[in-house]
């Protein structure tokens, strides 16, 4: 079978030859769809996230799936239906929070994640996978099942934000996202959806006129210019916020978002950044956190409920954002398009095979 990985002192993908792996007790094979590609897989090709599997010299990309079910193996599940991989693995048989189905609460170097470190991805035209990892997903969802993962990983943020706020009565208003990739209009469509925000604000870098500025103002947010109105500044231009959702790994802003929430507010943290030293007015931060009741949690990754949720929620986006949102869908004679960057670009994926229904 094809697959797309990228060797071990290389930084570009190339499509490899591998067998059709065969599946274990309590594994199904699964038939690939379609994979998405992000910013996670850049920054594995590029060697500052992630790592190889033991012993290979070559990491077969891709944690963001659909596919079918093409041979249940005496699982529960049944041929033909449509499934998204979850992506976290015991890196040696199991430890106790996969035993408790808390995957993605696990520390460094009690996982594997597919396609990330570890172990090899579901960017093949075929994979297996424990049953248990494979989340069901409505026949309808299979052309766009690919986005129930990256969704996933807001459901999980936004619970976790909201547990932190869950001893006293928070009724919030506002909201922004940091970042205007895929992920943050996801997560900025997600929350238009949700009946507590009457205001949302989306964070990026880019000058007009550009796709993403216009998804934005489609879904009734107001765009944040960061050149114009660093994060810090927003309560000055428009108001405190609420609700923060960083998704740009900008190290700055974790300790800019605390000066820009409001009273009894909440950042969550998901972007992943690179080693940067510089100078905070670490008592200024302090004071507002505890003056102030202010709260920040990490997120990374997400179980199975999440991912169930998540399946739900895409039932909710609106047609067009999502037309609009996925800019190309590429077969393996033009892969390389997938993984291309540009300012008309926002969400891609590579298709391995058609659905078709049985």
């Amino acid at each position: 079978m094809k697959a797309i990985a990228v060797r071990d002192g290389e930084t570009t993908p190339v499509v490899v030859d591998k067998p059709i792996p065969e599946p274990q007790a309590g594994e199904a094979l699964v038939r690939t769809l379609r994979v998405g590609v992000d910013g996670t897989d850049h920054e594995v090709m590029s060697g500052g996230h992630g790592g190889f599997p033991e012993g290979e010299d070559h990491l077969v990309l891709g944690h963001e799936a659909v596919g079918v079910v093409e041979d249940p193996n005496g699982t529960d599940l049944r041929e033909g239906e449509v499934v998204v991989p979850t992506v976290r693995r015991p890196p040696n048989g199991t430890n106790d929070y996969f035993e408790r189905g808390e995957a993605d609460m696990a520390p460094a170097g009690e996982y594997h994640e597919r396609g990330i470190v570890g172990a090899h991805g579901f960017m093949a035209e075929y994979f297996t996978s424990p049953a248990e990892d494979l989340v069901r997903i409505p026949p309808s969802q299979a052309e766009i099942g690919f986005l129930v993962e990256p969704v996933s990983i807001t459901e999980k943020a936004i619970e976790l934000a909201e547990a932190s706020r869950s001893t006293f009565t928070w009724d919030p208003e506002s909201a922004m996202v940091l970042g205007n990739g895929s992920l943050g209009l996801l997560t900025l469509a997600m929350l238009d959806e949700d009946e507590d925000y009457e205001r949302l604000y989306c964070l990026g870098r880019r000058d007009r006129p550009d796709p993403t500025v216009d998804i934005i103002e489609e879904l009734g947010a107001t765009y944040v210019d960061s050149r114009k109105t660093p994060v810090d500044e927003v309560p000055d231009v428009h108001e405190a916020i609420d609700f923060i959702y960083e998704a740009t790994g900008f190290p700055k802003h974790v300790f800019q978002s605390v000066h820009a929430l409001a009273p009894n507010g909440v950042a969550a943290l998901l972007g992943v950044p690179s080693s940067w030293e510089f100078e905070v007015d670490g008592g200024s931060f302090h004071e507002e956190m505890v003056l102030h009741n202010k709260a920040m949690v990490g997120s990374v990754n997400s179980n199975v409920r999440h991912f169930e949720a998540a399946s739900r929620t895409l039932t909710t986006l609106p047609e067009w954002f999502l037309d609009d949102l996925v800019t190309g869908v590429y077969g393996l004679d033009e892969f390389e398009r997938a993984f291309e960057d540009g300012d008309t670009i926002i969400k891609t994926a590579v298709q391995f095979s058609e659905y078709e229904e049985r």
